[in-house]
């Protein structure tokens, strides 16, 4: 392999018009240079395609295209097929990179090679005011993760990998669909199909990517995006890649989050058991199952244990019941909010 391999971004654009200048100019300033942009315009409404024209004139490296398709997802997936790169990017139209965003990834990537995938830290912005504290705790998770690189112990929590701060090797990312399957959210969906393909992610303690919060973004926007629980493309996943049949299965978690998750659960195993620490709903029957103390996990026989708990001061509490019991991460037990 050359010694610097060209680096495809993809990147759609959808009425993006006024943060494209500041969102390509951070490409343009990259001390990585050899690298592509694929630029795809899904039907802009705006100025989009006269500003990304503009560019294209100015840069070869830059590479634009109208969507056949319509949504995120095509306009990505079209994208795709016009990389020439070894690595390949992926960056969102109205955010911006640190200047060695890509040098940085590379560096740590080199040293790997296939079978990798790296992933780096991320700061949101807003252009005025601050940004709201859910984002700033997302950020902090996010970075903790990349920091400790527990991806995998992580994911069924949230996303663990923002759509915008990864690079990989071409061959490996066909070898896990690329950008199909047309699901939402679909950086989430990816996350999942590194961990079913067993590569290994690398986290970088390094903002990496400024990602740009307004009130018109798709996360907010988007019906797809509405429960950001996911509750249904994680158990997707989980039966596929972790449930052990042969072990008990339990729910820790009775709030709002334990009721909607049994519901969809229920859709993949009838035998729960339902656990929580509220003195009023233990010996209750909810939804059909009996609510148990949670103390009665120590009696079953190496249970999975699904936590729908979303509050940090109780998620570290039931962390120390699992540490005194014995249980691990990954084998034993994953939080699922």
């Amino acid at each position: 392999m050359e010694s610097r391999p060209l680096i495809s971004i993809i990147m759609a654009v959808k009425d993006t018009g006024p943060y494209l200048a500041e969102c390509l100019d951070s490409i343009l300033m990259q001390t990585y240079e050899n690298w592509e942009l694929i630029a795809v315009n899904d039907h802009s409404s705006d100025d989009s395609w006269e500003r990304l024209n503009d560019y294209a004139q100015q840069d070869d490296r830059i590479r634009i295209f109208q969507s056949t398709g319509h949504r995120l997802n095509p306009a990505l997936k079209e994208g795709y097929q016009y990389c020439r790169g070894t690595l390949i990017n992926r960056m969102d139209s109205d955010d911006c990179m640190p200047s060695d965003k890509l040098e940085a990834m590379f560096d740590v990537w080199a040293v790997h090679g296939k079978g990798v995938v790296v992933a780096g830290g991320v700061e949101h912005f807003v252009e005025n005011g601050i940004v709201g504290p859910g984002f700033q705790r997302y950020d902090q998770w996010l970075n903790q993760v990349a920091k400790t690189s527990t991806h995998y112990q992580q994911i069924y929590k949230e996303c663990v990998i923002p759509s915008h701060c990864w690079l990989i090797h071409k061959e490996d990312f066909s070898a896990v669909g690329a950008f199909d399957p047309d699901v939402y959210p679909e950086d989430y969906d990816l996350c999942f199909r590194f961990y079913r393909k067993g590569y290994k992610i690398i986290g970088m303690d390094k903002i990496l990517h400024f990602w740009r919060d307004r009130e018109d973004r798709i996360s907010r926007t988007w019906t797809e995006y509405k429960d950001n629980r996911y509750f249904k493309l994680k158990l997707k996943y989980f039966f596929e890649l972790d449930r052990d049949s042969s072990r008990p299965l339990v729910v820790w978690g009775a709030g709002r989050n334990g009721k909607d998750f049994i519901k969809v659960l229920e859709k993949y195993e009838q035998e729960i058991h339902w656990v929580c620490d509220n003195e009023r709903k233990i010996g209750k029957e909810i939804s059909r199952h009996q609510m148990h103390h949670f103390s009665s996990i120590k009696g079953l026989d190496r249970p999975q244990i699904m936590v729908v708990i979303a509050a940090p001061s109780a998620r570290s509490e039931i962390e120390n019941h699992f540490t005194q019991w014995g249980k691990k991460p990954v084998e034993d037990f994953w939080f699922f909010a």
